[in-house]
């Protein structure tokens, strides 16, 4: 059996013009990760990240506090997040107030919801996506490439909330409707973990911080 580790992203930065960045929450969320795990010695026979900017300083973050500065990370496109905004523009073709109030952040999250609902069901083709059917096929293709490469191995994933809840529906067989409600519910720097052998994944853990249960990172867990 081999263990398939996979981590969301630290908290990127929301609302701002570029989203694909850590904030420096974001970057001490996964360093914490990374100590967290090299105090218990795990070290990983390989490591394969999405190409957006985000997952590379996730990495970079969790291999500076693990010592596993030397560990290349093999990059896979198809790990990437989908576009939240072009997803929202299909159900709410108007420009958003920035969502800087708890009721503008869940009147985002509404829109993000309904839009994911119909792209998921092909009714709506978001602007520059892939159909939800490629989307899942490039996650399903890390997956397969998992199983195919390091039987016995243990391997990092560090990609996004979408993809990560993709591959837990797909593994336990979920609805679209079940995979955006996980979704909807994962941490950022959270960590799920899969084992596997040559015909599947069996999940083990889904969004969990071992690495912030403490009371002095009681402010650190995020979601966004």
């Amino acid at each position: 059996m081999g263990t398939l580790y996979l981590v969301r992203h630290g908290q990127a930065s929301f609302g701002a013009e570029d989203y694909d960045q850590l904030s420096p929450l974001g970057q001490r969320q996964s360093l914490q990760l990374g100590r967290y795990w090299a105090e218990r010695g795990l070290r990983f026979d390989a490591v394969i990240t999405g190409t957006l900017r985000r997952h590379a300083q996730t990495w970079a973050s969790i291999a500076e506090g693990a010592g596993l500065s030397q560990t290349p990370a093999l990059a896979w496109p198809g790990l990437n997040e989908y576009d939240s905004l072009a997803v929202i523009r299909t159900v709410h073709p108007h420009p958003l107030q920035k969502p800087d109030t708890p009721e503008l952040y869940r009147h985002h999250f509404r829109l993000l919801r309904d839009g994911l609902t119909q792209w998921m069901a092909g009714t709506v083709s978001p602007q520059g996506m892939p159909s939800y059917n490629d989307f899942v096929h490039g996650i399903t293709s890390a997956l397969d490439h998992v199983r195919a490469q390091h039987q016995g191995q243990k391997v990092l994933i560090v990609s996004s909330g979408g993809p990560i809840a993709t591959a837990v529906g797909r593994v336990l067989g979920l609805s679209p409707e079940g995979t955006i409600e996980l979704n909807m519910r994962i941490r950022n720097s959270a960590v799920t973990e899969f084992q596997f052998n040559p015909k599947r994944h069996t999940l083990l853990t889904y969004n969990t911080l071992p690495h912030l249960d403490a009371a002095d990172f009681a402010d650190w867990v995020t979601y966004a």
